[in-house]
């Protein structure tokens, strides 16, 4: 049977980020995409020039009607830009048991513009997280949630993860892509212990949407039946592939998307004329 993988996200028009990456993420995946719409999004490759929030009424109203009818084998959170909607998420979330729920706590865009408000980031802290089985943050997000200081070394992010966790969500993804050098190393922090996620770092300006990508990758393996740890490590390395395909796709004059497709289009497939 194919799983169910519903993302609850905002939306990237130029298709690299949001919902539209999340539903490439879960295709290329075998599993069929379902999604829930919590902002418009006017966005591209250069950055966010507005947006505009769905109402958290409305949100739930999608919410209810899928789960009321549609069995959701594992959700992915991306971009809750209100405490309202924060709020209705997690009760919605409650309210039907949800499971495999990973949340990436979308905060800032590639361009540095700002998608969740200030003011909700508490919200999301206190109210969401106890409903999530993962988070996957990197250091700015973790230092924000924390409300400390961005950590620079691997010892810091255990920390950090650690502290995450004590917030009532059992695993943590802390990502170090934002440290640098030659390897993009990741913190997983679980019921079992820490362990440290090492990945070459791929050399492009195209990686717009590499979080979403990311997180929506482990739910859909983890909806296939992935123990955690198998579907982080599956994740990014299908991230890394889509990362190193990504200068064949010409997408804006920004950040272009990572190629989400890169097991299926080949590097000598041409446009058509």
């Amino acid at each position: 049977m194919i799983p169910n993988v519903l993302t609850i996200a905002g939306t990237d028009p130029s298709g690299g980020a949001g919902i539209q990456a999340d539903l490439k993420a879960f295709s290329a995946h075998g599993t069929y995409g379902m999604a829930v719409t919590t902002a418009l999004v006017a966005q591209t490759t250069t950055g966010v020039s507005s947006v505009r929030e769905i109402p958290a009424d409305f949100v739930a109203d999608q919410l209810r009607t899928l789960f009321d009818d549609v069995r959701v084998d594992a959700v992915k959170i991306g971009m809750l830009s209100d405490t309202d909607i924060i709020r209705t998420v997690a009760g919605v979330l409650s309210e039907y048991s949800a499971r495999e729920v990973v949340l990436d706590p979308v905060m800032v865009a590639k361009s540095g513009d700002r998608l969740l408000a200030a003011d909700a980031v508490r919200a999301l802290r206190d109210e969401l997280l106890p409903h999530v089985d993962l988070i996957t943050p990197n250091l700015p997000e973790a230092a924000d949630l924390l409300g400390v200081s961005e950590t620079t070394g691997t010892e810091g992010m255990s920390a950090q993860a650690d502290r995450l966790a004590g917030l009532g969500v059992e695993r943590v993804l802390l990502k170090g892509g934002h440290l640098g050098g030659e390897s993009s190393v990741d913190v997983l922090r679980t019921a079992s212990g820490v362990e440290l996620l090492s990945h070459e770092r791929v050399l492009t300006k195209n990686d717009h949407g590499t979080g979403c990508t990311l997180s929506a990758a482990t739910a859909a393996l983890r909806a296939l039946g992935r123990d955690w740890s198998t579907a982080v490590r599956e994740a990014k390395d299908y991230l890394t592939g889509a990362l190193r395909a990504a200068d064949l796709l010409d997408v804006g004059q920004g950040h272009g998307p990572v190629h989400h497709f890169y097991r299926w289009w080949p590097a000598e497939s041409t446009p058509r004329s």
